[in-house]
This record gives structure tokens, sequence and C-alpha cells, in this order.
């Protein structure tokens, strides 16, 4: 099971940390994405890291904007988003995948958390 937490209101430039949390013992053997789904519009790819962490993965919408992270002591994955722009309000959520080359395709992921809400005002 998958837990997201850490959405909220924020205003336009500042930050929100993420995180999702992971039930199992085997959470470090997955990778690990974000995806987020605004009003009316598709589940799409935000950024995803591999089991161990040694690579990650952005869409060009959040390069150098969001970092994704984990901790497989705690379980937990991280989304860490800075410089929030009002296009980025949405549901944000967490999935696992067994493997890394299927990271941005949605469709791959076998666990989602229920998802956390951004709201960036402008």
């Amino acid at each position: 099971q998958l837990q997201a937490s850490g959405g909220g209101l924020v205003q336009a430039g500042g930050s929100l940390r993420l995180s999702c949390a992971a039930s199992g013992r085997t959470f470090s053997s997955y990778t690990m994405g974000w995806f987020r789904q605004g009003p009316g519009k598709e589940r799409k790819f935000v950024a995803a890291i591999s089991d161990g962490g040694e690579l990650t993965l952005y869409a060009d919408f959040v390069k150098g904007r969001f970092t994704i992270s984990r901790d497989d002591v705690k379980n937990t994955v991280y989304l860490l988003m800075d410089s929030l722009k009002p296009e980025d309000t949405a549901v944000y959520y967490c999935g696992a995948l067994l493997a890394w080359r299927y990271a941005r395709i949605r469709d791959k992921y076998h666990y989602w958390g229920q998802g956390t809400q951004v709201t960036v005002s402008s």
C-alpha cells in the first residue's frame, strides 16, 4: 500500500514536499514514480527514481524545479517541489513498479497511492 501526503495550498514561487509512505518489506526493490492529474486531464508522468536511487527521471516541465528522492529505511519516496506555478495545480499520485524502463508509462505501474491535492495560487 502507498500513502501520499504533503499536499496543500501554496502561492506561486513557493515550495512543497510530498511524501509517499509504502508498507511492505520489498519497497527497496521498486522503482517509484510521481504522476499528476489536473481537472479534466489525464494522469501525467512527473518524476521517477530507480530502486536503490541511482537513477532519476523528470518530465521536461518540472526539470530544475522538482527533486525526487527516496529513503529505503523509512520506506518513503519524496517529491520536493520548488518554484511552483499555478499550472502545477493537480492531484499528485505516487506509484510503484518493478521495471525502470517503463517508469514514464502510467499503465505499467503495479501500485498507486490515493493522491494528494496541490493547489498553487497566482
